[in-house]
């Protein structure tokens, strides 16, 4: 049966012979963008890889919860500069840091439940009695929140005399909470150009401070430091050694991974690697 489109042939327009002059475009197209939406896999959101538990404070002795990731469901994408972890969906390092919304006390959660009773009457003296909490309602942590608690943690660090190690590491995971947060910006929000140099400003002020710390625990502190055995924290100070240009550092660094005889393989290439990015970026 021709199409009512038939006849058009003499005209050079037969291709349009069996068209549907009813048929919309426009829509069309977007069936065929819901039908290819529908076969991709759902976008992971982060609300969904998170989870509310309840923690006893050691400060004050009041129940409370905090929002925690849920490690099993998060997929690591990988790891990358200063050791820092990159999980799918997810800014994981705004969810290390509990804080009691009573006293103030706030810890990343490794150390969270390692209080002495004199660094808890420290605490209550000197932040229980002064804090003022800004309140916070939401599925998920915002960047200006996760900061926030981090200060807080690093505030009660130094008032409680912590290790120079617990102090350094709490900088450190800082510092990739404003790399991530200047990343959701670039994504997010470009246009925000003062914003995020400002971010970029503390990022490597957090950086320096953790390098200068871990050097110092370093001298005074037995491995595991902040977690980590002796190789890999070597390795963090290298590379952070090369990232501020403090070469004498870095090679010192460098040296004691290759030479040291628990060092596997794989720590080694990549110390070997950061040595030639090092020698590179002293020619450039």
């Amino acid at each position: 049966m021709a199409g009512i489109l038939s006849g058009l042939e003499s005209l050079g327009l037969g291709a349009l012979n069996g068209t549907d002059v009813l048929e919309d475009e426009e829509e069309k197209k977007k069936a065929a963008e819901a039908r290819a939406a529908a076969l991709q896999p759902p976008k992971v959101q982060e609300k969904d890889l998170i989870y509310d538990k309840v923690y006893t404070c050691k400060v004050c002795h009041k129940s409370f919860n905090a929002k925690i990731m849920k490690s099993g469901k998060s997929k690591l994408l990988g790891v990358g500069f200063a050791l820092r972890p990159r999980y799918e969906g997810i800014a994981a390092e705004k969810y290390d840091v509990l804080l009691c919304p009573h006293c103030g006390y706030a810890a990343l959660t490794k150390y969270f439940d390692v209080l002495l009773d004199a660094q808890a009457k420290l605490i209550k003296e000197n932040i229980s009695k002064n804090v003022i909490l800004t309140e916070y309602n939401g599925e998920i942590y915002g960047f200006d929140q996760a900061l926030e608690r981090y200060k807080l943690a690093l505030a009660n660090a130094v008032v409680k005399k912590g290790k120079v190690s617990e102090r350094s590491f709490i900088c450190l995971k800082t510092a990739w909470l404003l790399a991530s947060y200047c990343e959701n910006l670039e994504a997010e929000e470009p246009d925000e150009d003062e914003k995020i140099k400002s971010l970029k400003a503390q990022e490597e002020e957090y950086l320096r401070t953790a390098m200068d710390g871990f050097v110092d625990a370093r001298q005074k502190e037995t491995p595991p430091i902040a977690g980590m055995d002796g190789v890999t924290l070597d390795y963090l100070i290298a590379e952070l050694a090369v990232h501020f240009k403090e070469y004498d550092v870095a090679s010192r660094m460098i040296q004691s991974i290759l030479t040291a005889p628990g060092a596997n393989a794989r720590i080694k290439d990549k110390a070997r690697d950061l040595k030639d990015t090092m020698q590179a970026q002293k020619k450039a």
